[in-house]
């Protein structure tokens, strides 16, 4: 029996050579399952899994990226001005109180006097600031910062003691202070002047009565009386960086701001009256009733900073495009990529004869994890719409090279670098649309799948499978 078998085979092996029309032998089960769609679809939807760890490695490195950026900002905001909040002037009057206790050996009421602060805010308000810009660098890293010429000036009325019932014998009128609130109080750059009902009067480190625990300056400003209203007026040179904020803190505030940034941002709790804003700069002027605000004229041994942090206003400095902010939105959309170019590979591939490795795919992934990667050091050197189109350029020319081979059809391998590109120009239109990205990426996860379905409404996916190309042939499609 066995000599016949192979005698059998022997004949069946001639027959086919003989007669190449005859039909191969039926294909096994191995290659049953490497010529399934379906199959083939699993391995690549891995294939996309396994590159998220390449990409999880260039997410770090933008993080680390960013926190290198961020302290190479902190440390010149640091020498140079960080951000600037003005917060004042308050007029702080100390005075006496008396209390009475109960003594815990005696029974017996035990008097004593205990000392407070009355806070007094001003009337009327005028804040004019002017800010000279320009941009600060360290390496590649680099910032707004600004010289700024500040000046406040307004008066404040008869101060009202009655609302804590003190005898005027115990207000001590002497020691009465006028304090300003600056957030970053060493970059004042001249000798503070103040200006108070006519005289000039030196300025003191530190916030004294006030006690706020914010930086700032005081003015020792001694009183007589508190029968009449009181004027003043403080200039400052002071240094900063991104942003300037200030306190409606009289009855009527008004402020008149400008500076040669051609990009602000109006930022806090009140937009200015009116504005314009040019190439050259800006300017900005606001008019602020206090009846808007959370806190009140006067008060003693209660504390407002919160609410009057709360009713700031002012500016920030906009600056170019954050490269690290944008770099991390687009990894966002990364796995959707892969998946969608593998996913139109894979469609051109099915109907075809040629097909492609598992390697072939990771290579083409790998390009489009480069992307990142490129996108990121780019922007760091070329600012991040340049680079984004660069980067985006070259991954797409890679892959459009190592497809027209390994599809061995140019008009497939640039039909798939259509896809491609047309994906990266939708990733730039979403990450420049902040209110309507949402609904953008929607519609247009909508209208891809509604593609892939019109382009696959006819494959019978149960009977479907891979074709192989014959010896000697092309597979199908142009070359």
């Amino acid at each position: 029996m066995v000599p016949e078998r192979a005698a059998s085979r022997t004949r069946n092996k001639g027959a086919a050579a003989m007669n190449p029309a005859m039909p191969p032998a039926p294909a096994g089960a191995w290659q049953t399952l490497t010529q399934s769609p379906f199959l083939r679809l699993l391995v690549v939807g891995f294939l996309v899994i396994l590159l998220q760890i390449p990409v999880s490695f260039i997410a770090d490195l933008v993080g680390e990226r960013s926190r290198t950026r961020y302290e190479a900002v902190e440390d010149i905001s640091a020498k140079w001005g960080r951000g600037q909040e003005v917060f004042g002037p308050y007029l702080v009057v100390p005075y006496t109180y008396a209390v009475v206790e109960k003594d815990a050996e005696t029974g017996n009421d035990r008097f004593s006097e205990r000392e407070a602060v009355a806070v007094f805010l001003p009337a009327e308000l005028r804040i004019a600031a002017e800010l000279e810009t320009e941009v600060r660098r360290r390496g590649i890293f680099e910032m707004p910062a600004y010289s700024s010429a500040i000046r406040l000036e307004g008066g404040f009325a008869a101060l009202d003691f009655s609302q804590w019932k003190t005898e005027p014998q115990r207000i001590d009128w002497p020691r009465a202070q006028l304090v300003f609130e600056i957030s970053d109080v060493h970059a004042v750059q001249n000798r503070a002047a103040l200006n108070w009902a006519g005289k000039e009067l030196p300025f003191e480190p530190g916030t004294g009565l006030l006690a706020s625990g914010a930086p700032g300056l005081h003015a020792p400003v001694p009183l007589a009386a508190a029968s009449r209203a009181m004027s003043f007026a403080a200039a400052f040179e002071l240094r900063g960086s991104f942003l300037l904020r200030f306190a409606p803190l009289a009855k009527n505030t008004e402020a008149a701001l400008k500076a040669d940034w051609p990009d602000p941002s109006f930022q806090g709790a009140y937009l200015p009256a009116s504005s314009t804003i040019g190439p050259d700069g800006f300017a900005a002027e606001w008019r602020i009733p206090h009846l808007g605000r959370n806190y009140p004229q006067s008060w003693s041994r209660t504390e407002h900073g919160a609410a009057i942090g709360e009713s700031a206003f002012g500016f920030d400095l906009l600056t170019p495009v954050d490269a690290y902010r944008q770099t991390e939105r687009s990894l966002k959309y990364q796995i959707l990529f892969l998946g969608l170019t593998f996913l139109a590979i894979w469609l051109f591939e099915a109907p075809g004869g040629a097909r492609l490795h598992p390697i072939q795919y990771l290579f083409i992934g790998a390009a489009m994890c480069l992307f990142y990667l490129l996108e990121l050091a780019l922007a760091e050197q070329l600012g991040f719409p340049i680079a984004y189109s660069l980067a985006a350029a070259l991954v797409t020319g890679l892959v459009f090279f190592y497809a027209s081979s390994a599809l061995d059809s140019r008009r497939r391998a640039l039909a798939v670098a259509g896809v491609l590109a047309g994906l990266y120009a939708c990733l730039y239109a979403l990450l420049q649309l902040q209110d309507y990205a949402l609904l953008a990426g929607s519609l247009g996860l909508f209208v891809i799948l509604a593609a892939v379905m019109y382009a696959t409404r006819n494959v019978d996916w149960y009977a479907a499978k891979l074709a192989a190309p014959r010896r000697g042939e092309p597979p199908a499609g142009d070359r």
